[in-house]
């Protein structure tokens, strides 16, 4: 087998084609649902869903009034999941996310007994708006719900019904009253998407669909049963070894302590990206592929799905920031200088061709 093709033991089932179809199918389909309500913001929208398909959390960041709170619950609706938002305040308590045991009387009987009443993350798609404007304490949480899939309450594990998604809002970190969220918080989130302003016609259009009397009729395009088997195919999707080994270059070469690394990251950065970025990048490139009709991994996958992987997870250092580098010229740095292998097998065409894929861009 030469370099770069993808294991004999991987063969293509007609299922999974099918599979492939009806996932790029719904992605269309809920794109149109949403550009019902949202204008534009097309990357941010396609983020989203990539970042839904691999089972990742996502973190939306942005000024005040881009529409990010209406973009998650209008995905909720047309995604027919149980939605929930919690707006995050300064004097918000843990036990007002997850949720709390009182004490219930029963009537008949006299006797006393606890009992957990569910807070709102108990939703298959929690929005966590503003989650910057609560203290640490409060953030976290949320920490077991996004990782274990689950809320412990007096010694009590209480499982969260898939699929489950925390999609949060926050502000920039340079606005007053804000509290930066830990690594280990951020570490949680698949993608660090950056919401901005819209363009004049953009704005035209907000204009003239928010002033007038028009409400937007949303059809319900994925159940959540759909959605889990979705991301089952999203994981089965195959990738080579060569592709494997570029999405690992682009954390490895963010660790400051590698003796390998570039000189700019020596000069810029003071903490890299660990293994969970690798395996984001994977994910993320799997769904992107899968998304655009493709059942194979290409390099463009991964550097597309680079800077909401890695952004939030490349912490720059004095001099970056006295030179007004950010994480995401960084990132461009790495695109430019990390060799990509492109080589696709026989049947990655094939398949590609049977699919009706779009090319690689």
């Amino acid at each position: 087998m030469s370099e770069g093709q993808l294991p004999a033991s991987q063969p293509i089932v007609e299922e999974d084609i099918e599979s492939v179809r009806r996932l790029k199918d719904g992605y269309e389909q809920l794109r149109r649902e949403i550009q019902k309500v949202i204008v534009g913001q097309e990357r941010v929208i396609d983020e989203l869903l990539i970042s839904i398909f691999s089972r990742g959390h996502c973190l939306l960041v942005g000024v005040p009034g881009l529409a990010k709170t209406l973009l998650i619950s209008t995905l909720s609706k047309a995604m027919s999941l149980s939605f929930s938002r919690i707006q995050f305040t300064p004097d918000l308590m843990p036990s007002d996310i997850t949720g709390t045991e009182v004490i219930q009387e029963d009537k008949t009987t006299g006797t006393r007994d606890f009992k957990f009443l569910k807070g709102p993350i108990f939703a298959n798609v929690v929005l966590a708006d503003e989650i910057n404007r609560t203290p640490p304490k409060t953030q976290a949480a949320l920490l077991e719900a996004m990782q274990e899939h689950q809320v412990t309450a007096g010694g009590t594990k209480h499982v969260l019904e898939p699929p489950f998604f925390v999609l949060a809002t926050q502000n920039p970190i340079e606005q007053e009253g804000t509290y930066p969220l830990p690594e280990a918080q951020l570490d949680r989130f698949m993608f660090n998407i950056l919401v901005d302003y819209p363009d004049e016609e953009e704005e035209l259009q907000i204009m003239k669909r928010t002033t007038a009397d028009l409400e937007a009729d949303l059809s319900s395009v994925l159940s959540g049963e759909e959605i889990i088997n979705l991301q089952r195919i999203v994981r089965r999707v195959p990738i080579s070894d060569d592709a494997v080994h570029y999405a690992m270059s682009f954390a490895r070469r963010t660790r400051v302590q590698q003796a390998d690394v570039p000189d700019f990251i020596k000069e810029w950065v003071s903490w890299g990206a660990g293994p969970r970025a690798c395996q984001y990048l994977i994910l993320g490139a799997k769904a992107r592929a899968v998304l655009h009709g493709r059942y194979y991994v290409s390099c463009e996958d991964i550097r597309a799905v680079a800077h909401p992987v890695l952004r939030h997870r490349i912490i720059t250092n004095f001099s970056a920031e006295a030179a007004g580098i950010t994480s995401d010229k960084i990132i461009d740095k790495l695109i430019e200088t990390i060799p990509a292998n492109e080589s696709t097998t026989f049947e990655d065409a094939r398949l590609s061709k049977v699919l009706g894929a779009s090319p690689v861009e």
